[in-house]
């Protein structure tokens, strides 16, 4: 309490704008204020030197307050998004203080308050907004090692909630990929001090899950949650109770018109990891780059709404085969129907009405918003009509069908073409508001009435040089000369004596004067109260909104698809119950657009055939080949058609990948510890139903440690999990497994060798590789001529076996028979008779071979 006294005496030496501005900045201490004043938003003290360096604007010295120089900088309030927009892309957020009392009735500093808060994940504006990309914003609750997620798009309304395991919160933050995080201010994860994006801590109480509940029904009008699918002790509630409340606050005390509330289940979508998603390159390249990607390929999108559903759907590829189907279905009935091309011209003229909705909730819409609405849905028949016949069509064709009285509202209210902005009128049209009108053609046709009013005047006195006229001292008035001051009539009243003529004002013209002289800020008063009453009038149409926007945003991504699979060559994969996975003539989609003659390859995985041990040159395509697979799995599960000539499908739940790597300093973990994480998660959670990538693993460490895991690794996904694998290696010893086990298989990647050249094959084939040609890589790569011609002399040395210590050992080598074994080979015999191989861990396997190795 006391650091409050002292902030309020302090307050009391500065001046009382000072004193306004300071009070705003107390309830606002972590963000940039920006104070309203004329024409300019303005910051203070700390704020101002924070965005002078952020922005790159001036900041100066203006004046003194509490004896100290008040430091400033400024932005037009015209250009302020801008400026918004980097701060936002900085982290920051920041308070609006607008004025809001009357200047002419104001003693002092005029009354402002702040009106509404910008943080990163509370956005609306679409100058803020990238369009292809939901800008979410998350709510995490923890409880015992369970985690509650809640995360809302304001622009949108999409609202949702899910409960899931904390182990899994790296792969739900790069799904979701939040702009901005709440927490409890208590809560305590590792992970959330390594995010890459603001953190909020807010007071524990907020993420009370009861009161959440109550709160949560009453909003939607419900007696509970049941009908959402939400049971009583969700752990998200607590996330979506805070969430709200602090939505609640950036807004001005307003609250979004939710589109509803949607529980996520697992078991809904294909599982992908965090590093699987980053692998595979779904919509940014591992470099963090926007393209080349999946989505970069895929997305001819005419509208924002359909990017983003397109975006959403590659991130989020289903398990249940019904509705697979019916988008496959969808597809192939646009290519029958050839309307492409018309379907993307009807699209490329409707505006992003998902978010012009949320907008209008937030009562925060633009005069063009409403423009471009009722422009929209003017064209929604016109793609309606163009639908092809069938149930599914009929479903979008219906929510296409927009409400008579809401595009007849519009049509009479918004002008064809209104101001950017409120403030400077000429928004609402004419004939919607009669006393707009008469203001309006008292601005337009003023001097129209003064010289009827003149003429008539004239004729009623009989006085010919009688005037009306204006001026701005006088304002309106009858002039009349001395000597016809005997013909003015009883009801002029004298308002100025002139040197040789009187003026005089009537009932008539007084009551044009006033009028006149307020016109045009009593008709922007009246437009602006005109315009906030006709988003109250909209807000019953949201909901119907948002089902259109929905019903354009599929359209715009199914006849993408569909324009996709014609140029791309794709078919419609088959789905089956079987455990098979077969792919004819397979192509990685981006990697085909980025090159000429890509070289196509075959898969089959069966029962019988779980395993693919592949083998090869670096860069003869093992990486290429392992991701092609992944992702025309993962576009089967999407509902898109995919690059192949033939594709057969049976259930998946999960893909994994195991590619690449790199050291994860933050988190104090090494490039192998970073490997071997991730190796982890797949023999922990892989089932006989998973898809798993595994791209030479066990190469971080010692050739004989890096041998021993891959080797245990592979055996725990043959024995263990059973997954339908792709193991690529260079280590030639793990050929063997497919002696040992018949559902494993060999394949390779060749290549050739002409003279000092290399040629990749990039065809897949049976059997193992012969070599791995890593010299003739390395001087593909440009090493030094001197160091490749060492390089091959020694590598000539070792195939002969001239250099026996430390040579790569074959570990799983059968010992040649020998007639008296020595001693030494009895006790190892006896040590590997006692060793349950089956019950090894992979770390026990290692100590095993060192204590052998030892006894040798």
């Amino acid at each position: 309490m006391k650091p409050k006294k002292s902030l309020d005496n302090n307050a009391l030496n500065h001046t009382p704008m000072m004193q306004q501005y300071l009070a705003m900045k107390a309830e606002h201490p972590d963000k940039l204020l920006f104070y309203r004043m004329g024409d300019f938003y303005e910051l203070f003290f700390d704020d101002a030197v924070k965005a002078a360096k952020l922005l790159d604007i001036t900041l100066t010295t203006r004046g003194q307050s509490a004896g100290q120089p008040i430091r400033m900088a400024g932005v037009p309030h015209h250009a302020c998004e801008g400026y918004l927009a980097k701060l936002v892309r900085l982290g920051e957020s920041v308070a609006i203080a607008e004025q809001v009392g009357d200047v002419a009735l104001a003693k002092g500093p005029v009354e402002r308050k702040v009106v509404k808060v910008v943080t990163p994940g509370t956005l609306t504006d679409a100058a803020l907004l990238d369009d292809k990309r939901e800008n979410r914003l998350l709510a995490l609750s923890m409880h015992k090692g369970r985690l509650g997620l809640a995360w809302l798009s304001l622009a949108s309304g999409d609202f949702a909630l899910m409960d899931t395991e904390v182990e899994k919160l790296p792969s739900e933050l790069e799904r979701l990929r939040p702009a901005e995080v709440l927490v409890a201010d208590d809560t305590t994860l590792v992970l959330l001090d390594q995010l890459q994006v603001p953190l909020r801590r807010l007071s524990p109480w907020q993420f009370d899950a009861q009161a959440a509940a109550r709160n949560l029904a009453r909003h939607f009008g419900v007696h509970d949650l049941a009908g959402f699918g939400v049971g009583e002790t969700m752990l998200a509630l607590g996330g979506a109770g805070a969430l709200l409340e602090y939505v609640k606050g950036t807004q001005g005390g307003m609250l979004p018109a939710l589109a509803g509330l949607r529980v996520e289940h697992a078991s809904q979508y294909i599982e992908l990891d965090a590093a699987t998603r980053r692998n595979l390159e779904l919509t940014e390249t591992i470099r963090g780059e926007a393209a080349p990607t999946l989505f970069s390929l895929l997305d001819h999108c005419a509208t924002g709404m359909g990017s983003r559903l397109l975006h959403h759907w590659l991130h989020h590829p289903l398990r249940s085969q019904p509705r697979i189907m019916e988008r496959q279905a969808a597809i192939g009935a646009l290519i029958d129907s050839g309307s492409q091309p018309q379907l993307h011209g009807v699209l490329d003229e409707i505006a992003d009405i998902e978010r012009i909705a949320g907008r209008i909730a937030l009562r925060s819409a633009r005069p063009r918003d409403l423009s471009s609405l009722r422009d929209s849905l003017g064209r929604l028949p016109d793609l309606a009509s163009l639908l092809p016949q069938g149930p599914f069509f009929q479903g979008l064709a219906h929510a296409l069908r927009p409400d008579p009285a809401l595009d007849a509202l519009l049509r009479a209210a918004i002008l064809p073409e209104p101001s950017v902005v409120l403030r400077e009128g000429g928004v609402i049209a004419d004939g919607y508001n009669a006393e707009l009108d008469e203001l309006r053609a008292i601005q337009t046709h003023g001097g129209e009435f003064l010289a009827q009013m003149e003429a008539r005047e004239r004729e009623r006195t009989g006085i010919a040089t009688l005037r009306v006229e204006y001026n701005r001292v006088a304002g309106y008035f009858i002039e009349i000369t001395n000597s016809f001051l005997n013909l003015v009539p009883p009801d002029y009243r004298r308002r100025q004596t002139m040197k040789n003529a009187e003026r005089f004002i009537t009932p008539e013209l007084k009551t044009f004067e006033d009028k006149a002289l307020s016109a045009q800020e009593r008709a922007l008063a009246l437009e602006k109260q005109l315009f906030e009453q006709l988003l109250e009038q909209l807000q019953p149409h949201l909901a119907a909104l948002r089902l259109a926007a929905q019903a354009v945003a599929t359209v715009d991504v199914l006849a993408c698809l569909a324009e996709r699979a014609l140029l791309g060559r794709y078919v419609a994969p088959r789905f089956v119950d079987e455990p098979v996975i077969e792919i004819e003539a397979g192509r990685h989609p981006v990697v085909e657009a980025q090159i000429d003659d890509f070289i196509p390859n075959n898969l089959c995985f069966s029962d019988a055939r779980k395993l693919l041990l592949i083998t090869g040159p670096n860069m003869g395509g093992k990486s290429t080949y392992m991701r092609q697979v992944a992702l025309i799995v993962l576009l089967a599960h999407v509902g898109s058609f995919v690059p192949a000539t033939h594709a057969l499908i049976g259930r998946v739940d999960r893909i994994f990948t195991r590619i690449g790597a790199s050291d994860d300093l933050a988190g104090g973990r090494s490039t192998f510890m970073v490997e071997m994480t991730e190796t982890a998660n797949i023999l922990n959670n892989a089932t006989e139903h998973s898809l798993v990538l595994m791209d030479e693993v066990g190469r971080g460490t010692s050739t004989f440690d890096g041998l021993a895991l891959a080797w245990a690794i592979a055996r725990q996904l043959i024995e263990k999990n059973r997954a339908y694998t792709l193991f690529a290696t260079h280590y030639f010893e793990l050929t063997r497994l497919a002696q040992d086990y018949a559902n494993v298989a060999n394949v390779h990647l060749d290549a050739v060798e002409h003279k000092d050249r290399i040629v990749f094959l990039h065809a897949l084939q049976e059997g193992p590789a012969s070599q791995s040609y890593g010299v003739a890589v390395a001087q593909l790569a440009g090493v030094p001529r001197e160091v490749i011609r060492q390089a091959k002399r020694k590598l000539v040395q070792l195939e002969q076996g001239s250099i026996t210590r430390g040579m790569q050992a074959d570990l799983f080598e059968s010992p040649l028979p020998e007639p008296e074994p020595a001693p030494v080979a009895h006790a190892v015999l006896d040590a590997l008779a006692q060793v349950d191989v089956d019950a090894l861990t992979p770390r026990q396997a290692l100590e095993m071979l060192y204590e052998l190795r030892s006894m040798i």
